[in-house]
Protein backbone atom coordinates (compact mmCIF):
# COMPACT_ATOMS: atom_id res chain seq x y z
CA UNK A 1 0.00 0.00 0.00
CA UNK A 2 1.56 3.34 -1.05
CA UNK A 3 2.13 6.03 1.58
CA UNK A 4 1.58 9.63 0.53
CA UNK A 5 1.82 11.90 3.59
CA UNK A 6 0.67 15.01 1.75
CA UNK A 7 -2.04 17.63 1.73
CA UNK A 8 -4.90 16.80 -0.64
CA UNK A 9 -8.07 18.49 -1.84
CA UNK A 10 -11.30 18.10 0.15
CA UNK A 11 -13.02 15.71 -2.27
CA UNK A 12 -10.15 13.19 -2.45
CA UNK A 13 -11.64 10.93 0.28
CA UNK A 14 -14.90 10.70 -1.71
CA UNK A 15 -13.08 10.04 -4.97
CA UNK A 16 -10.97 7.29 -3.41
CA UNK A 17 -14.03 5.65 -1.80
CA UNK A 18 -15.96 5.87 -5.09
CA UNK A 19 -13.14 3.88 -6.68
CA UNK A 20 -13.66 1.13 -4.08
CA UNK A 21 -10.47 1.85 -2.14
CA UNK A 22 -9.82 2.64 1.49
CA UNK A 23 -7.54 5.44 2.68
CA UNK A 24 -6.51 6.95 5.97
CA UNK A 25 -6.75 10.71 6.53
CA UNK A 26 -6.44 13.10 9.43
CA UNK A 27 -7.27 16.77 9.80
CA UNK A 28 -4.30 19.07 10.26
CA UNK A 29 -4.21 21.86 12.81
CA UNK A 30 -3.43 25.42 11.60
CA UNK A 31 0.31 25.14 12.19
CA UNK A 32 0.54 21.77 10.43
CA UNK A 33 -1.59 23.06 7.57
CA UNK A 34 0.76 26.00 6.95
CA UNK A 35 3.76 23.67 6.84
CA UNK A 36 2.04 21.22 4.50
CA UNK A 37 0.52 23.95 2.32
CA UNK A 38 3.97 25.45 1.77
CA UNK A 39 5.24 22.00 0.82
CA UNK A 40 2.25 21.61 -1.53
CA UNK A 41 3.02 24.99 -3.12
CA UNK A 42 6.48 23.70 -4.04
CA UNK A 43 4.96 20.51 -5.45
CA UNK A 44 2.49 22.46 -7.59
CA UNK A 45 5.16 24.89 -8.83
CA UNK A 46 7.32 21.93 -9.84
CA UNK A 47 4.38 20.39 -11.69
CA UNK A 48 3.80 23.72 -13.46
CA UNK A 49 7.47 23.91 -14.44
CA UNK A 50 7.30 20.37 -15.81
CA UNK A 51 4.07 20.93 -17.79
CA UNK A 52 4.62 20.33 -21.49
CA UNK A 53 1.37 21.72 -22.87
CA UNK A 54 -0.60 24.89 -22.32
CA UNK A 55 -3.50 22.81 -20.97
CA UNK A 56 -1.28 21.14 -18.37
CA UNK A 57 0.27 24.49 -17.42
CA UNK A 58 -3.14 26.11 -16.90
CA UNK A 59 -4.32 23.12 -14.82
CA UNK A 60 -1.29 23.50 -12.54
CA UNK A 61 -1.84 27.26 -12.28
CA UNK A 62 -5.43 26.53 -11.19
CA UNK A 63 -4.07 24.20 -8.50
CA UNK A 64 -1.72 26.95 -7.32
CA UNK A 65 -4.55 29.46 -7.21
CA UNK A 66 -6.75 27.09 -5.17
CA UNK A 67 -3.93 26.59 -2.70
CA UNK A 68 -3.26 30.33 -2.51
CA UNK A 69 -6.94 30.96 -1.76
CA UNK A 70 -6.81 28.40 1.07
CA UNK A 71 -3.66 30.00 2.47
CA UNK A 72 -5.18 33.48 2.30
CA UNK A 73 -8.13 32.29 4.40
CA UNK A 74 -5.72 30.68 6.87
CA UNK A 75 -4.04 34.07 7.26
CA UNK A 76 -7.41 35.62 8.16
CA UNK A 77 -8.23 37.39 4.91
CA UNK A 78 -10.16 36.64 1.74
CA UNK A 79 -9.32 36.04 -1.91
CA UNK A 80 -11.06 39.36 -2.63
CA UNK A 81 -8.79 41.19 -0.18
CA UNK A 82 -5.79 39.46 -1.73
CA UNK A 83 -6.90 40.65 -5.16
CA UNK A 84 -7.21 44.22 -3.83
CA UNK A 85 -3.65 44.01 -2.49
CA UNK A 86 -2.46 42.60 -5.82
CA UNK A 87 -4.13 45.45 -7.71
CA UNK A 88 -2.64 48.07 -5.38
CA UNK A 89 0.84 46.60 -5.94
CA UNK A 90 0.14 46.48 -9.67
CA UNK A 91 -0.80 50.17 -9.65
CA UNK A 92 2.32 51.09 -7.67
CA UNK A 93 4.93 48.80 -9.29
CA UNK A 94 3.28 47.44 -12.42
CA UNK A 95 2.78 43.85 -13.49
CA UNK A 96 4.78 41.56 -15.73
CA UNK A 97 3.09 42.29 -19.04
CA UNK A 98 6.21 43.91 -20.53
CA UNK A 99 8.33 40.83 -19.68
CA UNK A 100 11.22 43.00 -18.47
CA UNK A 101 14.43 41.29 -17.39
CA UNK A 102 16.77 43.41 -15.22
CA UNK A 103 20.44 43.00 -16.08
CA UNK A 104 22.15 45.55 -13.82
CA UNK A 105 21.77 48.87 -12.06
CA UNK A 106 24.67 51.30 -11.94
CA UNK A 107 25.43 52.97 -8.62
Amino acid sequence: MPLYHKLVRDQIPTIIARNGKKATFRTLNEEEFLVEAKRKLHEEVTEYEEATTTEEAVEELADLLELIHALVRTHGTTPQQLEAIRLAKHDKRGGFDDKLYLIEVED
